[in-house]
């Protein structure tokens, strides 16, 4: 069984994702089939980790004593920096993002503050962070898959606006700042 605060956390999480398209993104765009795609591993996740909860969906490896321990205290790290790096990312924007796969979502400014100075995709670092935290929390085939596809799926949708802003008005300075910072996670300096 799921720990209860566990769980909430983990959801709360998800929700606030969830909620990025309707309380910071702009409105000028649409959900079309990629968006579609890209945002069905949340969805999954968050029937998967309701059906492991009420009993519907059996974990595939129960963790006892100090591993279950050790689990779940990553779970909760994991979800808090997520939560955490979703208020600076929203924080570091002077002007709400364009609705994810837009075909007209030209950029309007670049931004390399807050966690852009580490990360390009700071939205979606967190997102990945939220995927493992789920797979601890209820490790199953389910989430497992939900974290893989995610992470698939955000390495395409990263490498298609790379391409974008690199063409864009910003091109020179992007790509010079696609040298000094990782896409997801902050790169290694010697």
């Amino acid at each position: 069984m799921i720990s209860f605060p566990l769980l909430v956390l983990v959801l709360c999480n998800f929700i606030a994702i969830g909620l990025l398209p309707i309380l910071f993104f702009r409105r000028d765009g649409e959900i079309n089939l990629r968006w579609l795609a890209t945002g069905a591993p949340f969805f999954v996740v968050l029937v998967a980790l309701v059906l492991g909860q009420v009993g519907l969906l059996d974990a595939a490896y129960h963790a006892q004593g100090q591993v279950l321990f050790a689990m779940q205290f990553v779970a909760v790290l994991l979800s808090i920096v997520s939560v955490a790096l979703i208020a600076m990312t929203v924080g570091a924007h002077r002007v709400p993002l364009a609705l994810w796969h837009q075909d007209d979502d030209d950029p309007v400014q670049l931004v390399t503050w807050g966690p852009y100075a580490r990360i390009r995709h700071p939205f979606y670092t967190s997102f990945l962070l939220a995927f493992a935290a789920a797979v601890l929390t209820l490790p199953h085939a389910l989430t497992a898959a939900c974290l893989i596809y995610g992470v698939v799926a955000l390495s395409i949708t990263a490498r298609r606006e790379e391409r974008r802003l690199a063409a864009s008005e910003f091109g020179v300075k992007y790509r010079e700042y696609m040298t000094i910072t990782g896409r997801f996670f902050p790169r290694l300096r010697s």
